[in-house]
């Protein structure tokens, strides 16, 4: 529908943190360049912007923010704060203008395979993931779950930053988890770190049709006087496109419009230290939406922290700016069905995939199709192992986006070493078909 806004809530669903006096300031040598002794009183003053930092002061006095340093450091503090906001009365506190709930998107990550985390990270495949999916399975909800990523550092710490997917294994080990063990597969993404790199962009452009990653802000000198982030560090969105439009990236640039299948949304951060969506971000994308072009106004926080704030923050804005676009219609939305709005791509039936399997001496063939052209060129194969090992191989492509093909052999997987195996993929609309098998070939 033209002249409308949809606002979408992208968090970045972690679960508990936790930060000692000494790691605070270790984020703010990071940040700032100054090493100060830590202590409560030298905090105080960072705080106040009291000390002198050689022009870094208004930077590390909102890194330092009371606020942002509240962490909800275990479950009982997050599950406190989701008591309440994701109340019926909470959520109605904040409806759109036709009374839609206050809707949230969940893009949960797995903290596995960390050999050191002093921040506490709740670690185990599926942890995060579970709990929010509980949450939802009464169904009243209007909340959608999605996918969010942490690429493995270095030194496998929890609490460190990294860009690189192809040496993430747990990556794909988590997709082939929640294909076989949940039944489950992504059709939205929110970017680890803000990061995204060639090889992340080639993974996402094979199985997840909605990325709301971008975050091009124009101007930005407030990152730039950040040092850990300045200089297109992690969260590089520098050449893409600002002005709340979505486009298909290029192949060799996912900042630049291109011809790539998968859509990229604009996603601002709030409750954080850059990169802030504030009223002239509100305002220029009321007034995309009042040119007529369907606009998606997505923004993103952590549940680490209190996000009731957040909420206020944003919708006092929203309806705010809205009062200057009477023309506008604005909703409170998914981001799925934000994403669906802004392209103009209805569901449909479900997408069914199709797989006929044969036994042979000393291995298992199969046959599989789609109804329709999937998203990407082929399906995700999941595989697990009776030694328990979660594990992803390509198929073999008969003709791409509809018909593929498999041999489970002693060149890949011998049938009697599987427990079961599945297949999962999505379509340019997001709807998603998951089929699990045994060792046979039989439904699961």
């Amino acid at each position: 529908m033209a002249n409308e806004l949809h606002v979408v809530h992208c968090i970045d669903t972690e679960g508990p943190l936790h930060e000692s006096l000494e790691a605070t300031f270790e984020r703010v040598e990071a940040i700032a360049g100054v090493r100060l002794a830590p202590s409560r009183a030298t905090l105080a003053k960072l705080q106040r912007a009291e000390l002198d930092l050689g022009g870094k002061e208004e930077v590390v006095r909102t890194v330092v923010a009371e606020r942002l340093l509240a962490y909800n450091d275990t479950w009982d503090k997050v599950d406190a704060m989701l008591d309440d906001m994701m109340s019926p009365a909470y959520r109605q506190r904040y409806a759109d203008p036709e009374g839609r709930p206050w809707t949230y998107n969940w893009f949960c990550v797995d903290h596995v395979g960390y050999d050191v985390n002093p921040r506490r990270r709740d670690i185990g495949y599926h942890n995060v993931f579970d709990r929010y999916a509980a949450r939802l399975r009464d169904g009243h909800a209007p909340d959608e779950l999605h996918w969010h990523a942490h690429p493995m550092p270095t030194y496998r710490e929890a609490h460190r930053n990294a860009t690189s997917y192809l040496r993430s294994p747990h990556v794909l080990e988590t997709l082939a988890r929640r294909v076989i063990d949940r039944r489950w597969f992504p059709v939205a993404f929110r970017p680890g770190f803000h990061v995204e790199r060639p090889d992340s962009h080639w993974l996402l452009e094979q199985f997840v049709p909605f990325d709301f990653g971008n975050q091009a802000m124009p101007g930005d000198a407030a990152v730039e006087a950040q040092d850990d982030v300045a200089n297109g560090r992690f969260g590089d969105w520098r050449r893409a496109v600002d002005d709340w439009s979505h486009y298909h990236p290029h192949h060799d640039d996912y900042q630049a419009p291109g011809a790539c299948r998968r859509v990229i949304f604009r996603c601002l951060n709030v409750g954080t230290r850059f990169r802030l969506l504030d009223e002239h971000e509100v305002r220029r994308a009321f007034r995309r939406a009042a040119a007529g072009h369907t606009t998606v106004l997505a923004f993103t926080d952590h549940d680490f922290r209190d996000m009731r704030p957040d909420v206020h923050e944003v919708h006092t804005l929203v309806t705010q700016v809205a009062r200057e676009f009477p023309e506008v219609r604005w909703r409170n939305s998914g981001a799925l069905v934000a994403a669906r709005a802004a392209l103009g791509r209805e569901p449909g039936a479900p997408l069914e995939l199709r797989v006929r399997a044969e036994r042979r001496a000393g291995s298992l063939r199969i046959e599989v199709s789609a109804d329709r052209d999937i998203f990407g060129p082929q399906p995700f194969l999941a595989v697990k192992s009776h030694d328990q090992r979660y594990l992803h191989d390509n198929l073999d492509i008969q003709e791409p986006f509809r018909r593929w093909s498999y041999v489970f052999d002693e060149q890949s997987f011998r049938p009697e070493a599987i427990e079961a195996f599945g297949l999962a993929a999505a379509d340019a609309a997001g709807q998603v078909a998951v089929r699990l098998f045994g060792p046979d070939g039989a439904p699961l």
